[in-house]
């Protein structure tokens, strides 16, 4: 069973912008408001399905070819935090602009703990396999029109309610979809980081100074 914990607010502050962010008694005492609406109102699901491969419905570019080098088989995830947290972000919009950005930087901390959690689910799942790190559609060259078929194959529409906009933007927005490479035998431990992403020229993060965490 997932369940949120409780957040871990440096990472939220990453979101925020970083050295833009001052943490004083009145930024801890917004986050603690923040926390305890995010914790109440989210609904963490995962949805997950595990494949062979190669899989050539999901092979697009170099990248995941490389990211599932040596694999025969992948998982594929989905973990969403509910619609609930959408209307919480939108109706804080409304009300007070630096609540929601502080609602929202939360809600992506929260989010990526549900798939760590799931992460460690699926580890126990499949206890005599190496699991690769996440890899979602929209990193690097994979495509991102590839969410239809992540969303389709997982059925997550019916079994937690995750959809897709035309624009191939997860519906609701605190969601994410990956794809984790499974193998019997050891794999060797791949690079990650701004050196070998190809969107490093243009990385919002980059220019504030800071990173994605991928």
């Amino acid at each position: 069973m997932i369940t949120l914990t409780p957040l871990d607010r440096r990472e939220a502050v990453r979101y925020l912008g970083g050295a833009g962010v001052q943490m004083n008694a009145e930024m801890e005492r917004l986050m603690d408001v923040c926390e305890a609406q995010l914790r109440g109102a989210a609904q963490p699901k995962v949805v997950w399905k595990r494949i062979d491969l190669p899989c050539e419905e999901l092979t697009a570019g170099e990248d995941i070819v490389r990211h599932l080098s040596g694999c025969t088989q992948a998982v594929l995830l989905g973990a969403t935090l509910g619609a609930a947290v959408d209307r919480l972000i939108r109706v804080a919009q409304i009300r007070d602009m630096a609540q929601a950005v502080v609602l929202d930087s939360m809600a992506s901390v929260a989010v990526e703990q549900v798939c760590t959690q799931a992460d460690a689910l699926l580890a126990r799942q499949f206890p005599d396999m190496y699991m690769t790190f996440r890899f979602s559609p929209g990193y690097g060259d994979y495509p991102i029109t590839l969410q239809a078929d992540f969303l389709r194959l997982l059925d997550a529409p019916r079994k937690i309610g995750l959809t897709a906009t035309e624009h191939y933007l997860l519906t609701p927005a605190k969601s994410v979809t990956a794809i984790a490479g499974l193998s019997p035998e050891p794999i060797e431990k791949q690079r990650r980081g701004c050196a070998v992403c190809s969107l490093r020229n243009t990385c919002q993060y980059r220019k504030n100074g800071e990173h994605c965490g991928f």
